[in-house]
């Protein structure tokens, strides 16, 4: 008999533990000095899947946004609404402080089998349950301000309040509008405000996994929206509506999809424990349309589904390969305000600003070689005279001076240009960290 006992809601809290020390864990962990994931706007870097990127570098985001989106509807299609319940941040910490907080630790409700039941009186409790899920919340948002603010910046800035204003208003002011979202929105925020659940229903289709009640076998309830009876003359369901009491978002599931379900599946365990006493699975279960209907397994592999991974597929291919030829060093080249300066002795000068990056995750030191294009020789760097070493993430501003060794004029009308190849590099290590960039040389005409 107790095989027909379902226990979704124990697999959720596993699920809300792995979900946590995850989210937690992962800002401290680093290779080569490389987190998971960093998006630091203080210094203009991206960190993710533990290589470092430049601003310059963020080309690569598209990427990446264009992947999360493809993955929601991937897994939307194939299980609804499975990220609300077993994922989302708002559902895992309404669970602590309604279930833990509210119920467990300070008893203001009775027990979580009956969530439509209102409180009355215990201020003082409910003032002390907001106030220690204010402390969750704080620890909340300052978990997701480490994935833009790395833990070894974020600690040093706590430590100094009164130098850092705008990051501890950040972190308080957003701490505190959690703490509203969940001790006052609650669910209405999963029904009124999350955008994810107005768009989810475009992206079902007959064997996309969900809440279902089994009309079948328990009875017809509802016609549409109007509730015929509590419980139905034929049929399995016996009206105890302990599926209806467990709701969080307060709805029947015997009614058909709606949006407030968020498949928590909390009223399938209620229903299993209750059909459990005469030996019958669960009225409500989570399947697909099109399996309940024709008793077979849940179709996960379909053109939509397959069209999902094969476009994440070569999505992660490309950002792979992207990835892989990341540059080590970033060089920007400008011309100064002069095109070139004449020295007393009549030697030709161009001057020129680079703007060197050491984007690895070491030292290194370097310097470039110059090259006229179709011309021999004919330059030489005059400053600066020898190589000079960034450390990592450093970047240097270097102004470079060339010097014609030889008349380069090839007009007697105009000044001459000449197309200038510029080849920079780690000395320590050319074969691999070497960049190669155009500009021009202006040797005036006689």
């Amino acid at each position: 008999m107790h095989t027909c006992i379902t226990d979704f809601t124990k697999k959720r809290y596993y699920t809300y533990i792995l979900v946590t020390c995850i989210a937690f864990i992962l800002p401290f962990i680093r290779i080569n000095g490389n987190h998971f994931f960093l998006l630091s706007f203080v210094d203009k870097k991206l960190n993710l899947l533990f290589v470092s990127f430049d601003t310059q570098e963020l080309y690569l985001m598209p990427f990446v946004l264009i992947g999360l989106f493809l993955s929601i509807f991937l897994i939307t299609t194939l299980g609804g609404r499975i990220w609300c319940a077993w994922t989302c941040p708002q559902t895992i910490f309404r669970v602590i402080y309604r279930d833990l907080i509210q119920t467990k630790l300070l008893k203001i409700y009775s027990g979580i089998k009956n969530k439509q039941k209102q409180i009355k009186g215990n201020f003082v409790k409910r003032i002390l349950a907001i106030l220690i899920f204010y402390i969750l919340a704080f620890l909340a948002v300052s978990n997701l301000l480490w994935y833009f603010i790395p833990p070894e910046q974020f600690f040093v800035y706590l430590q100094n309040p009164s130098e850092h204003t705008l990051f501890m208003g950040i972190l308080i002011i957003a701490s505190l509008l959690f703490t509203l979202d969940i001790c006052y929105l609650k669910e209405n925020f999963c029904i009124y405000v999350c955008p994810y659940a107005r768009i989810q229903s475009t992206m079902f289709d007959d064997d996309t996994v969900q809440v279902i009640y089994d009309e079948q076998r328990g009875g017809k309830i509802f016609n549409g929206a109007v509730k015929l009876w509590k419980k139905p003359p034929e049929g399995e369901c016996i009206g105890c509506e302990a599926c209806v009491h467990v709701c969080p978002t307060h709805i029947d599931i015997r009614r058909g999809m709606q949006l407030e379900c968020i498949n928590c599946l909390e009223c399938a365990d209620a229903c299993s424990h209750i059909q459990a006493k005469f030996n019958r699975p669960s009225l409500i279960n989570w399947t697909s349309s099109k399996a309940l209907q024709t008793k077979n397994k849940v179709h996960y592999f379909r053109f939509r589904t397959v069209a999902y991974f094969v476009v994440l597929f070569i999505l992660v291919l490309i950002l792979s390969f992207v990835s892989t030829k990341k540059e080590h060093m970033l060089l920007n080249i400008n011309r100064s305000s002069e095109l070139y300066n004449v020295s007393k002795d009549g030697k030709v000068n161009n001057a020129y600003i680079f703007l060197f990056q050491n984007t690895d995750n070491k030292e290194h030191t370097y310097y470039f070689d110059v090259s006229l294009k179709d011309i021999d020789g004919g330059l030489k760097i005059t400053k600066p005279s020898k190589p000079f070493t960034l450390k990592a993430g450093g970047k240097s501003k270097q102004i470079v001076v060339l010097e014609a060794t030889q008349n380069l004029s090839q007009n007697l009308d105009q000044d001459t240009i000449i197309p200038l190849k510029i080849v920079a590099y780690a000395t320590d290590d050319k074969e691999n960290i070497i960049v190669e960039r155009e500009s021009i040389f202006v040797y005036p005409k006689p």
